[in-house]
């Protein structure tokens, strides 16, 4: 194969000089379009630009002048830039990234101290009072409800008063499972309440201190003709002092928490309690039930009718 002749390169100072004709030439924009759109004046515009060099002090040769002339005719030395594409794109992103490097940093700087004071001030504490909430209903009360059955079970041998308890403790359980957890903490309340009532022991007094009436009468709204008879009482334990008691006041339907409460007996125990009374002022036997500890509820010592008021 014949070896291909290589082309001597051109000396630097040529092309340089080249492209500085150029450039001149493009700086007269109105001679170039004059002397080029004319081809007879050609020779003219090679005779312009050699007296523009000389005034230089630069001898240019004639053949640099038509290259030069050439090459402002083939556009070389003029930079085309490339079509659009996403190559172009990121490359102009990447040269001019400390143009909008900052902003973008500080902006998503920015963009994360609020995510993080937005995560700090609200969505922590919901994530912690969510966990809260799991824990409690998931381990804490369950295990407390566990606790208070296992004691009621220890202190009392009554079948109601275990039943009662164990279907509350269930109801508690049931609740906690279903996240339910108002009804939960209420079953948990009645169990607590129930092991403070097994707990406690006292004696029911009927009131008869100077100034406080002992007992009273209502006519019910029901029957006009007939007329309910109440004893004042009160539950005072070993050291003398009265223990608060959960009664349901029969008149309104609500229940409230009172040390000192009238409970409904039949006309014959009313006039017995009142005939002791008038007999020297004084009630001979004053205790009508008591209360011992393990069990659910007092015994009477005198009949009663199961109603009870709180206000008269």
């Amino acid at each position: 194969m014949a070896e291909t002749e290589a082309k001597p390169a051109r000396p630097l100072d040529d092309v340089m000089i080249a492209m500085d004709v150029v450039d001149t030439l493009r700086h007269d924009k109105r001679l170039v379009e004059r002397e080029l759109n004319d081809t007879q004046r050609r020779a003219e515009l090679i005779e312009r630009l050699r007296e523009i060099y000389k005034g230089q002090g630069i001898d240019v040769p004639d053949a640099i002048l038509e290259e030069g002339v050439k090459a402002l005719e083939e556009k070389r030395f003029v930079y085309t830039p490339p079509p659009s594409s996403l190559e172009v794109k990121l490359a102009r992103l990447y040269v001019t990234r400390d143009q909008w490097g900052k902003r973008v940093g500080i902006a998503a700087l920015a963009a994360a101290l609020a995510g993080g004071g937005w995560y700090l001030a609200y969505e922590r504490p919901k994530a912690l009072r969510q966990a809260a909430v799991e824990r409690e209903l998931g381990q804490d009360l369950p295990a407390r409800v566990t606790s208070l059955l296992q004691q009621i079970e220890t202190e009392t041998q009554s079948p109601e008063a275990l039943a009662e308890a164990r279907q509350l403790a269930e109801s508690a359980r049931s609740a906690a499972a279903g996240r339910d957890g108002s009804a939960a903490t209420a079953a948990e309340e009645r169990l607590k309440s129930m092991l403070a009532e097994l707990r406690s022991a006292y004696d029911i007094r009927i009131v008869s201190r100077q100034g406080e009436i002992t007992g009273l009468w209502r006519v019910p709204r029901v029957n006009p003709l007939s007329r309910n008879y109440y004893l004042v009482v009160e539950a005072i334990d070993a050291s003398g002092k009265a223990v608060p008691q959960a009664i349901l006041n029969e008149e309104t339907g609500q229940r409230e928490t009172v040390t000192k409460w009238a409970v409904r007996v039949p006309k014959s125990v009313f006039d017995e309690v009142q005939a002791d009374k008038l007999d020297d002022g004084i009630i001979q036997n004053a205790v009508i039930g008591t209360k011992a500890r393990g069990e659910p509820r007092p015994k009477w010592r005198r009949e009663v009718s199961g109603g009870a008021l709180t206000r008269w």
